[in-house]
């Protein structure tokens, strides 16, 4: 089983307390770990607005996590995803080639 590079952004509701949002990113983290995936960086972009209005909300917190995990991990965390009420959206990139890879490297250094 071989872990690849990925990458997955996500928006939580700007509504939630400091302790609701620090819980989502503890359990987001946590799927990758218990699913055989290693949390490289989480970069926390902040309140940003949104492009359009998503369950009538027109702000969201950005967050992005780089980790290496096999493919069953990323399908684990994208279905404990869906059914999180606290997320507006979510978005996995998965880095393939040699030159992807360096990049991602770099992000992760940047963070």
């Amino acid at each position: 089983m071989s872990l690849r590079h990925y990458e997955t952004m996500f928006i939580l509701k700007p509504t939630l307390t400091d302790e609701e949002r620090a819980k989502n990113v503890e359990n987001i983290q946590n799927v990758i770990k218990e699913n055989g995936g290693e949390v490289a960086a989480l970069d926390k972009i902040g309140v940003r607005e949104l492009a359009y209005p998503i369950a009538k909300f027109e702000r969201g917190d950005y967050y992005i996590v780089y980790y290496k995990a096999p493919a069953s991990a990323v399908l684990e965390l994208e279905r404990q995803m869906r059914y999180n009420e606290d997320l507006l959206r979510f978005m996995t990139v998965k880095y393939e080639n040699k030159k992807e890879i360096k990049r991602w490297e770099e992000m992760v250094k940047n963070v």
